[in-house]
């Protein structure tokens, strides 16, 4: 076994705890995604272009929602800016790669594998040390292709009586759980609601989930940047 498939397999292994949870999630976003009109090849496209979990949960929300093309894609684009920051981060230790490899690593850059991948880079000296990072984007991939193909399967086949519509919300709140441990992340969540419910009827072009995101932001900073100035 040389070096490279070493490191590759080594991405794979320590990634692979981490997509327990992917499991569900796939499956969710295919059996809605058949339910709100898509078709298979549609809903596979998404994940093979798009590949962002909760990047396509907001598309299915806001397109059942009937939101306007800029405001899904606004959202879109707001929810994957934290790619941004992986990309910085990861930067000073792929920065040597040609830009070949550069874009393939950009594509299965998602959340899990930048977790295992960027403690596993700055430990690292081996000039192949980005296969450990690539092993685990390709896990993360093909977890989430199989499993919305099995969404895919279990959507056509479960009855449209049952309105499993009201998964995208609980999906979410599963996400945020964590963060109810922090009073800073509660404070920014329930101020992010309050405008969300009250924008619901009121802003136009259904653009109440930008204006949350960014009340929730701004709450963010100021809180931050108070926390700072007291610690001074």
């Amino acid at each position: 076994m040389n070096g490279k498939t070493k490191i590759f397999l080594e991405g794979i292994i320590d990634v692979s705890p981490l997509m327990v949870p992917v499991v569900p999630f796939g499956i969710i976003f295919g059996v809605l995604a058949i339910e709100l009109g898509f078709n298979a090849y549609a809903t596979m496209g998404m994940s093979i272009i798009i590949f962002g979990g909760a990047s396509q949960i907001i598309f299915l929300q806001l397109f059942s929602g009937g939101a306007s093309s800029l405001v899904i894609l606004s959202s879109v684009g707001a929810v994957n800016s934290r790619h941004l920051l992986y990309g910085a981060v990861l930067s000073e230790h792929l920065s040597d790669l040609k830009l070949t490899w550069k874009i393939i690593i950009s594509y299965f850059l998602v959340d899990q594998a930048f977790v295992v991948s960027n403690d596993y880079l700055k430990k690292s000296k081996d000039e192949n040390k980005h296969f450990h990072l690539f092993g685990a984007g390709v896990t993360c991939w093909t977890i989430w292709q199989i499993t919305t193909f099995l969404g895919i399967i279990l959507g056509s086949i479960i009855p449209e009586k049952l309105g499993l519509s009201f998964a995208i919300p609980l999906t979410f709140l599963a996400l945020l759980v964590n963060d109810f441990r922090k009073l800073i992340n509660v404070i920014i969540i329930i101020v992010s609601g309050v405008v969300a419910t009250l924008g619901y009827q009121i802003i136009p072009f259904k653009a109440y989930v930008i204006v949350a995101a960014l009340s929730g932001l701004l709450i963010a900073f100021i809180i931050t940047k108070f926390l700072v100035k007291k610690n001074d």
